[in-house]
């Protein structure tokens, strides 16, 4: 029922109108601060007896205004009806400025500080200003170090809450933010943000130095230092530094011997999820990267970059000891090994060490037995490639690379031309240990012992 009564009760001081006397009395009080009654547990005075009995609730405990939809239990009505629009959705308060709407008041105000650039609280450690209380108190925490929000599952802890709700989606895999492109789904909505990128190709963070763009702010943060040769990020283990957290995630795994990424196909294990991803292509055949001056293909853009010095004739990775250069940093780093001597592949089996590991696995078939290259043309098995190339180039296309600079004498062999030079020195090193005689070839002094020892030669 509306209720018709004339609102005869007018306030002097601002022209409100009222249907009581005893309601204008009680508004009065606005005007003159008059507080007349007194919480009696904090001492707090309100200017009518509502109030009061609405604050005492604070202390008591009560909530006697429940929601309909999810429960929630309030101490005033006016909260209930606010919160009541998270479930309509309801936002009254509208922004002036650019039509953004608020389900709170308070929202807004915070809000119209965009606008205004008000910032009315300041850090008293560092100044820094924000433009509501809330975040001011947030950003107290970096120098607090308080994180009040911990993990449930993994004890992780936090300075927002805001932050522990995304940080769940790790233990859950809910991944809310979907590319309506691709489908391809992510945790967090900035991640979305950044891999729309991808199909937009916009790239809006420019390094001012060289023009490079990137699709993010932190690869362009990482990539000035490059021109500045800041590498923050230290190794504790050997003092190695790196321009990026990340290089150093994965470099650390050289000394921890982690490697957390597998193949699938083969169970191999790598370091890092780039070397699994090249991997791969070792088994779907993929060859992508290709070059234009032969065409040859390669899995990865290390092969072909150090593929174009064959092209190009640069050997820029020089031996500081002989001066001797190459294509690669890692064939000077096991160069090197000629001249400190070093053979870090032992064999299990008999100790013998090697320079090359490609050496020790090609040893090893001394104990297996195994011979894996078969010339085509006669079936004879080898060891390695090298000996059979060596194989088919001496004894079936009749190549003698080794010649006698005394005759001009060729051989297939180098043994094979050191035997025939002792002919021209009249050297003989195999000596019998019994009689003394002195033979040019080893296998002459075997059949001398032979027939010495069948009693076909005497002393």
């Amino acid at each position: 029922m509306v209720n018709t009564r004339k609102k005869r009760f007018v306030c002097e001081a601002c022209g409100k109108a009222f249907t009581q006397k005893g309601t204008l009395r009680v508004h009065e009080k606005v005007h003159t601060g008059e507080k007349t009654f007194v919480c009696e547990t904090s001492g707090k005075v309100f200017t009518t007896k509502v109030s009061l009995r609405k604050h005492d609730r604070v202390h008591t405990g009560e909530k006697p205004f429940s929601c309909k939809t999810c429960g929630k239990a309030f101490t005033s009505h006016r909260d209930l009806r606010v919160h009541e629009r998270v479930h309509t959705g309801e936002k009254p308060f509208s922004c002036k400025t650019c039509g953004k709407a608020f389900s709170y008041q308070n929202y807004l105000r915070i809000h119209d500080r965009v606008h205004t650039g008000e910032k009315p609280f300041f850090c008293k450690t560092c100044g820094k200003a924000f433009t509501s209380n809330s975040d001011l108190r947030k950003h107290d925490r970096v120098h607090t170090g308080e994180k009040p929000f911990s993990c449930k599952t993994c004890g992780k802890a936090f300075t927002r809450h805001s932050v522990l709700r995304v940080h769940d989606r790790v233990h859950t895999g809910e991944k809310p933010f979907v590319c309506k492109t691709c489908g391809k789904a992510f945790s967090y909505h900035n991640y979305l943000r950044i891999h729309d990128r991808v199909h937009t190709g916009e790239k809006p963070f420019v390094c001012k130095t060289c023009g490079k763009a990137f699709k993010e702010k932190g690869s362009l943060r990482i990539h000035d230092r490059v021109h500045t040769g800041e590498k923050p990020f230290l190794c504790e283990t050997c003092g190695k530094a790196f321009t990026d957290k990340g290089s150093l995630r994965k470099h650390n795994r050289v000394h921890t011997g982690e490697k957390l990424f597998i193949c699938e196909t083969c169970g191999k294990a790598f370091t890092n999820h780039g070397q699994l991803r090249i991997h791969d292509r070792v088994h779907t055949g993929e060859k992508p990267f290709i070059c234009e001056t032969c065409g040859k293909a390669f899995t990865n853009h290390g092969q072909l970059r150090i593929h174009d010095r064959v092209h190009t004739r640069e050997k820029p990775f020089v031996c500081e000891t002989c001066g001797n250069a190459f294509t690669e940093k890692a064939s000077l780093r096991i160069h090197d090994r000629v001249h400190t001597g070093e053979k870090p592949f032992v064999c299990e089996t008999c100790g013998k060490a090697f320079t090359y590991r490609s050496s020790l696995r090609i040893h090893d078939r001394v104990h297996t037995g195994e011979k894996p290259f078969l010339c085509k043309t006669c079936g004879k098995a080898f060891t390695d490639k090298g000996s059979l190339r060596k194989h088919n180039n001496r004894v079936h296309a009749g190549e003698k690379p080794f010649s006698c600079k005394t005759c001009g004498k060729a051989f297939t062999q180098k043994s094979g031309l050191c035997q025939h030079d002792k002919m021209h020195t009249g050297e003989k090193p195999f000596v019998c240990k019994t009689c003394g005689k002195a033979f040019a070839k080893r296998r002459n002094l075997a059949k001398h012992f032979r027939l010495f020892k069948s009693g076909h030669v005497s002393i």
